[in-house]
């Protein structure tokens, strides 16, 4: 925290009340920033110019602006840059008329008289048909969300802060539909309508169903959901498959965050909160002109927090945050068609963490002496509390979750008339040094769990976009992506793993058998992935539209998985040998994949009124072969099983209808049903075998999804607003014959039919609810608003074990979150804040412990918190 402050410090004096030249700048592979700013066209540039902007009067990008002659007919058209500008080069003497047009607004039309070889200006209001419109680029062609064919959600930058949703795991407290799952960074799964990674822990051979990306760059790792938001314009959350219009192919949907552009505004804003459990973060970005074609921006950010549990063997606390990032851009526009962003950023984190606590026992089909009170009491142990609202762990392995993030990236874009060339290249980086408790008790059973792993990414992305006819626009590009992972992981055993571990036998009681037994794992694997994809929007009539979609996936990985054991007794005995290696064993294997499909997509918008319309989409997408990365299971003999070391990719077919109104003006309503079929369905399994830990990979017949949801909004005055959303999902197995049995039946058949039981991490109901009140005041000659505002969110009981246990269900709860304070000038505010108001113990997930002793262990929810917040904002708008 004191080297963000430096930094904030040296930021602080670049900046200073002067304003540049405005110049047109890059839109971006989404819709760039909306902060306020000022555009003019020179005055030695012959033509029309003008600024669009929106009631609140902001500038509006993506707008369509046409010149017509006094005869109607058509001299020239433009689109909006992100200051809301455009120009149409016009020369010749006469009477234009100017339209301004955006669906979902009401168009304009102003005249503008022009002499030969002038300039002139105009400056046009678009007054929203729909309330609060948003203008997103999901589909790459940008659009207000309430009119766009599709299901998402939209949460600004602005109501992201106010909230305090600095990461993912708290923007699902305002999109009920995502879930967030994490144990440390690398065992985080995002899911959206129940479908995401497989639940537990992470393999790094499976690709995520739901893509995460900043500012157009696909990031492959899970581990970037821990990452604290900086510098955020909005986040985009798109349901459902995605593929037709832009990036990685994803099945689930995709996060989108987009950050706020360099632009040629000279800006500074800071933002200080401190709170209960040692809370501080400290934010801050600068926006700088550099000249009339060059800007920078660059935001820093920092976050700690005490630990959440107490370590009764270290006498220290557990699961804090310690958080470091920051983000650079150099936004270049030499022309008013072309320009460029460059982009770095890093993320460092240095947590101790994650452990979980002890939850509870579960009687299993073991002998008794296999179970897990016989074996504490043999060893004279007791855990210090099986309450996990205690918070007490006496785990004596370290924790830590070291991870690096970061890269850079080069965005360019052209424009060719009205057509639109855009260029995305990056290349990424993601550095994991973690040290784990897997047995999660004082005892020396696993005394070393670490899997640190390097991964390196790189990706490239054309895309087009351009109307054909007035009726009919295209959109298409290519997709390319190359990842290398290497991991090293290490296990290690203690004096109390025999015991734990192995059948009290004479045998397994020879003293120093596991004592120092482990095993070295070098693991090396690449995937490479390329694609062509392409959708068009046609309007067959003023009414109807149809949008086809097509996408060629290429997918080829490699892996080679060489584990060795070490340590332990040293003995001859082959049945002591034969104990050890049922513990670990050395394997070795390799695979060599590849896989080519077509997928696609058909959406249908009819609109019923000029506020109203229903859509619907049937679509089809692919989920990428995975790779077992952490070990497979062995046959009799101990070899590897080297069919498991691949699963089959997934097979999703969608089905999707929707309606989307606004029935009067202030109220917005949307509903859509739903059905998603996977086939192959990637899960993560345990083996009943004490061997595989880790567990691996397998392919689940066939799952279905299906659900409802709703989401609206209201500004029942001017000063009170609410929105809600809703969700019922009906996630399961439909088809699982041979499923690892549940934590309860250990000891029993080595597998079951699941088929029927629900999916784990997906609760059937999932709800949000928020409203703020404003009231115009003026305090110290400052003229603003008081604001008290609240969210609340629910979720009701789900499975948290990949075979539905009846003692690994996650119960139903609730949480709200109350905030207070005033606002006032340009992003200037100070409020109190509350989180989770009621003090409401929750569980975050459960886990059946390594070893099948019937021991399992959950992570408690963050506790009652509050504390202050402070933010300011400078801008500088004027002309030097």
């Amino acid at each position: 925290m004191q080297a963000l402050a430096i930094c904030f410090v040296g930021l602080s004096t670049l900046f200073c009340y002067t304003a540049e030249a405005q110049v047109a700048a890059l839109q971006g592979p989404t819709v760039p920033s909306t902060s306020p700013s000022v555009v003019a066209a020179p005055a030695a540039e012959p033509g029309i110019a003008g600024i669009v902007r929106d009631t609140a009067g902001l500038p509006m990008p993506g707008v369509v602006a046409r010149v017509l002659s006094d005869r109607g007919q058509s001299v020239g058209e433009a689109i909006t840059d992100e200051n809301g500008a455009f120009r149409v080069d016009v020369r010749r003497a006469g009477r234009y008329q100017v339209q301004v047009a955006l669906e979902g607004f009401e168009p304009v039309t102003r005249t503008v008289d022009l002499a030969a070889g002038a300039s002139a200006s105009v400056d046009v209001a678009l007054e929203a048909r729909m309330s609060e419109m948003v203008v997103v680029a999901a589909r790459r062609m940008d659009e207000a969300l309430q009119a766009a064919p599709m299901t998402g959600s939209v949460v600004e930058g602005e109501q992201l802060n106010d909230a305090g949703a600095f990461n993912v795991n708290r923007l699902r407290e305002l999109v009920p539909t995502v879930q967030f799952f994490s144990s440390n960074p690398r065992n985080s799964s995002v899911s959206i309508r129940g479908l995401g990674l497989p639940f537990g822990l992470t393999n790094d051979g499976i690709e995520p169903a739901v893509g995460m990306y900043v500012d157009g760059v696909f990031f492959a790792r899970s581990a970037a959901a821990t990452l604290d938001l900086v510098d955020v314009e909005r986040i985009e959350v798109l349901r459902g498959p995605q593929g037709a219009g832009f990036g990685r192919n994803t099945t689930a949907g995709a996060i989108s965050v987009v950050s706020r552009r360099p632009s040629f505004t000279r800006e500074l804003d800071a933002e200080v909160t401190a709170g209960s459990l040692g809370f501080l973060q400290v934010k801050s970005n600068v926006n700088v002109p550099l000249g009339k074609r060059l800007a920078a921006r660059v935001a820093l950010s920092g976050t700690s927090r005490d630990g959440l549990l107490y370590n009764t063997t270290t006498r220290s606390g557990l699961n804090e945050m310690n958080n470091l990032g920051g983000r650079g851009q150099v936004l270049y526009a030499p022309t008013d068609t072309f320009a460029m962003v460059l982009a770095a950023d890093h993320t460092r984190q240095r947590p101790q963490g994650f452990a979980q606590v002890v939850a509870g026992v579960a009687p299993t089909l073991r002998a008794a002496n296999r179970q897990f009170p016989q074996i504490i009491a043999d060893l004279q142990y007791t855990p210090p509390s099986y309450n996990p609202y205690g918070r007490l762990t006496d785990a004596d392995t370290p924790h830590r979750s070291n991870q690096d993030l970061g890269g850079t990236s080069l965005t360019m874009e052209k424009r060719l008339g009205s057509s639109k060339l855009t260029s995305i290249t990056a290349w990424r980086y993601w550095n994991w040094d973690p040290s784990n408790d897997r047995d999660f008790l004082g005892l020396p059973v696993t005394t070393i769990s670490a899997n640190p792993s390097k991964q390196r990414q790189v990706t490239q992305e054309i895309r087009y976009t351009a109307p054909v006819t007035r009726s009919v626009a295209v959109s298409g590009g290519v997709f390319a992506f190359h990842q290398t992972i290497d991991s090293d992981g290490r296990q290690e055993h203690g004096s109390a793993a025999a015991r734990f571990l192995l059948a009290p036998t004479p045998a397994a009681a020879t003293p120093g058998l596991l004592d120092g037994y482990g095993q070295i794992a070098d693991i090396q694997s690449s995937s490479t992935a390329a694609a062509l994809f392409g959708q068009a929007e046609w309007s067959v009539t003023d009414r109807l539209m149809l949008i086809p979609g097509l996408r060629l996936n290429y997918d080829h990985k490699q892996l080679d998985y060489d584990s060795q054991v070490y340590g332990g007794l040293q003995t001859t005995d082959p049945v002591l040998i034969a104990l050890q290696r049922s513990v670990l064993a050395p394997q070795q294997y390799t695979a060599d994949v590849s896989d080519t499909n077509v997928t696609g997509q058909l959406t249908a918008k009819f609109l019923l009124t000029d506020t109203t319309h229903v859509f619907g989409t049937v679509s089809s997408a692919v989920k990428p072969i995975g790779l077992n990365m952490n070990g497979v299971p062995a046959d009799l003999t101990g070899a590897p099983i080297i069919s498991a070391a691949t699963v089959l990719p997934e097979r999703v077919r969608h089905v999707e209808g929707g309606i989307k109104a606004e029935p009067v003006r202030g109220l917005r309503l949307n509903v859509s049903v739903f059905n998603t079929d996977v086939n192959d369905f990637q899960a993560n399994v345990v083996n009943a075998d004490v061997g595989v830990l880790r567990g691996y990979l397998a392919n689940a017949d066939l799952v279905r999804v299906r659900g409802v949801e709703f989401d609206g909004s209201a500004a029942i005055t001017s000063a009170v607003s609410v929105f809600g959303a809703a969700a019922w999902t009906d996630a399961r197995y439909a088809r699982f014959t041979d499923a690892p049995p549940p934590l309860e039946e250990t000891g029993g058949p080595l597998s079951k039919d699941i088929s029927g039981s629900r999916l784990p991490g997906v609760p059937e109901w999932a709800l949000t609810f928020g409203a703020e009140a404003r009231r115009s005041a003026t305090v110290f000659s400052q003229a603003g608003e008081w604001f008290v505002a609240g969210d609340t969110s629910y979720r009701s009981e789900f499975s948290s074990s990949a075979t539905p246990s009846r003692y690994l269900n996650v119960p139903a709860y609730a949480l709200a979150n109350l905030r207070a304070g005033y606002r006032w000038g340009s992003g200037w505010m100070v409020s109190v804040w509350c989180r989770n108001a009621f003090d409401t113990n929750y569980l975050e997930l459960l886990s059946a412990a390594p070893g099948n002793s019937g021991l399992f262990v959950g992570m408690p929810g963050e506790p009652r918190t509050y504390g202050v917040t402070l933010r300011m904002g400078l801008r500088s708008t004027g002309r030097p």
